[in-house]
């Protein structure tokens, strides 16, 4: 049988798999070790399961991504989010809508040394929503902008999303860092936008809170100098070129731990920062080594390719397979874990997004906030779940209902960054 049709079957064997509730990277690692034993051979198959994943797990390219989990586990532990949610709600919360303003912007500050989104909703979602259900907030704003502020963390950098992107499409990772940037800035300024129209037109939907006075607001804002601190030696030194992406991981969990330190975390907070980390990253990394086998498999079966002189005889613009990638990433998005979808897609469709001469440290933006979208969108919306776990009497309809308006917007920037790539490529 030709290995592009066998390497297709494998593929449809591994989506039902997926269907069947088997974990993503079992089955990735499954279908690489079958589809790489029919196409060439079982013996050689398992000596690749028994090499690849020390290889892949003594690789130093990826050992950022634990200290970055770290730095955002010990600063919920030093309740660092209360403080920032303190400091943005007395910078906005005096507004129709301002502490949902507030909520946003400090799950922008806290993304930039959490670089999960997962994490970054679940912190600010336990301080902010008790704040706004008791402030007069309607549940489905209350909810919607905290699972919706979540994704930021997904993009602005230091992100897990762009780090796998760059490795496992060997692009320069502080180059993606760079790029997500501006991208996700201009999602903070349309979330906070949507909130002021939706307050606009639906007044009972938030009221005004207490204003408070400029010298206050002066003395809140100190509430963001931590984050400010490691979140400008981590890309300035990677900017700079003065530190690698592992040494600015490194020193960012130092100093976060520190100040973790400082702020009364004890032995315990200590230990189960570590646990949680530990967890957390052996989930990343088993995903990392089902998706290396896999790619070993789709290497042999030669399915990209297949599928670029597919697309050429049917002489698709370039646009067109943008977009069908896209609607691709988003249907995906609504049945399964973001990164999951990173590690089974991109090494898929890279191929297809070169051969349409688009760049690719552009493209990984686009893909990360289209990603982005299947943490907002039923029926497996990551965020949304972790909201009703803080707030379980809250129907989730509510909650898809708030996060609309906001899935509108990511729509918009998505729109914009396919229109102007230099918002994403200005920097680098």
């Amino acid at each position: 049988m030709n290995p592009a049709i066998l390497g297709l079957l494998c593929l449809v064997g591994m989506l039902v798999m997926i269907a069947l509730r088997c974990p993503v990277a079992l089955a990735m690692a499954l279908t690489g070790l079958v589809g790489f034993g029919l196409i060439v051979a079982f013996e050689p198959a398992f000596a690749l399961l028994e090499a690849g994943p020390f290889e892949t797990l003594s690789n130093y390219s990826f050992s950022p991504i634990p200290m970055f989990l770290l730095m955002g586990v010990l600063a919920s532990k030093a309740r660092m989010s209360q403080e920032l949610f303190n400091a943005a709600r007395s910078l906005f919360g005096g507004w129709r809508g301002g502490m949902a303003i507030a909520s946003v912007s400090a799950c922008g500050a806290f993304s930039a040394i959490s670089g999960s989104s997962v994490a970054t909703a679940a912190s600010m979602s336990r301080v902010a929503l008790p704040e706004m259900r008791q402030h007069g907030y309607a549940d489905s704003l209350a909810t919607g902008t905290l699972a919706a502020g979540g994704t930021l963390g997904i993009i602005i950098p230091p992100s897990i999303a762009l780090l796998l992107y760059a490795l496992i499409t060997e692009q320069s990772v502080g180059d993606m860092f760079i790029a997500g940037l501006l991208p996700g800035i201009l999602g903070l300024v349309l979330y906070c936008s949507t909130i002021a129209l939706l307050v606009y037109f639906y007044p009972h939907l938030a009221r005004p809170g207490n204003v408070t006075g400029w010298k206050q607001k002066l003395l809140d804002t100190r509430g963001f100098l931590p984050f400010m601190l490691v979140f400008g030696l981590i890309i300035g030194g990677i900017y700079s070129g003065f530190f690698t992406p592992t040494e600015a991981a490194a020193i960012g969990a130092f100093i976060t731990l520190i100040i973790a330190l400082l702020r009364g975390v004890r032995w315990q907070g200590l230990k189960e920062a570590v646990s949680e980390t530990l967890a957390l990253s052996a989930m990343i990394f088993f995903m990392i080594v089902g998706a290396e086998i896999f790619g070993y498999f789709l290497s042999v079966s030669r399915i990209s390719f297949f599928l670029v002189d597919l697309v050429g005889e049917w002489q698709l613009s370039p646009y067109a397979v943008l977009f069908a990638v896209l609607l691709l990433f988003v249907l995906l998005g609504c049945v399964m874990d973001s990164l999951a979808m990173l590690l089974l897609t991109v090494p898929v469709v890279m191929p297809l997004i070169l051969n349409a001469g688009f760049d690719p440290v552009w493209f990984g933006i686009v893909a990360v906030i289209t990603v982005e979208l299947g943490l907002i969108t039923p029926p497996v919306g990551m965020n949304v779940f972790v909201i009703k776990s803080v707030a379980p009497e809250v129907p989730i309809g509510h909650i898809y209902k708030g996060v609309f308006p906001f899935v509108l917007s990511d729509l918009v920037r998505l729109m914009l960054l396919i229109a102007f790539p230099v918002l994403a490529l200005g920097l680098i």
